[in-house]
């Protein structure tokens, strides 16, 4: 079965995990679809990869703005065979005392967005019998993570979505796969995440794409790309749900 890929669609591209997805795809010959809000980010990103790079500006958040990147998934003339689904936010607060609108905006962009991306790339991938989805959830959908509700109820759902959209799709030639990273140098760990976890579990965002990157390729529907964190998860649905709280809270540095 086929496992490379001619062209990604990258959102969320601009910085982050996202960059070095497309660093990494482009390093590998596959043409790209960088999709991000800021343009000069995306520019910029482009002109240091070269050729093949085509940049969609476009806020997920804005319904226009996805159906914008829904119609270019299902350009036949320019088929993408691999959908990268990175672009997500999340932010640290009681959930109480955050403004709603961004709570509404964290659901929009990673929880909708990526569910409609998914949907308009899927239909030309089964038909074609080949590609590949890549949807990046977070280790924090496998364990309470108090402020930082909403967010770890959408990679909850991020997580699930992928898992059984894995399965339903598992004999049409196309792969999905849910990429769990743990803590990592990127701009949501600076927005407060992951402050207090020890250093072992923490990874590279270059070694957390790579692992994606192969996960997809050989159609696992789970990727925990930190072996030490693949191991406390395992172990910590083991233990009583007190514990799994104290894992939780030490995910974002409170309690």
């Amino acid at each position: 079965m086929k496992t490379s890929y001619n062209r990604a669609l990258v959102t969320g591209a601009s910085s982050g995990f996202g960059e070095f997805f497309a660093r990494q795809l482009s390093a590998r010959g596959t043409a790209l679809v960088l999709v991000a809000r800021r343009t000069d980010r995306l520019e910029k990103l482009a002109a240091e990869l070269g050729t093949d790079v085509e940049i969609l500006p476009a806020d997920l958040t804005d319904p226009e703005g996805v159906a914008g990147v829904e119609n270019r998934l299902r350009d036949p003339a320019r088929p993408v065979d691999l959908l990268v689904n990175n672009a997500g936010v999340g932010t640290t607060g009681g959930f109480a005392s955050l403004p709603l609108d961004g709570e509404i905006n964290k659901v929009a962009l990673n929880v909708t967005a990526l569910m409609r991306l998914c949907h308009a790339a899927l239909p030309r991938m089964t038909e074609a019998r080949h590609g590949g989805i890549l949807n990046v959830s977070s280790i924090s959908s496998t364990t309470p993570v108090p402020w930082a509700t909403t967010y770890g109820a959408t990679k909850a759902f991020v997580t699930a979505f992928s898992e059984n959209l894995h399965r339903e799709v598992r004999r049409t030639g196309v792969h999905v796969t849910a990429l769990l990273p743990g803590p990592s140098p990127t701009e949501l760990t600076d927005a407060g995440f992951d402050n207090r976890l020890p250093r072992v579990f923490w990874q590279s965002p270059e070694a957390i794409v790579a692992r994606g990157l192969a996960a997809v390729a050989a159609n696992k529907p789970v990727c925990i790309p930190s072996r030490a964190l693949a191991f406390a998860t395992v172990t910590g649905a083991r233990m009583p749900r007190s514990f799994q709280y104290l894992i939780g809270d030490r995910l974002i540095g409170r309690g």
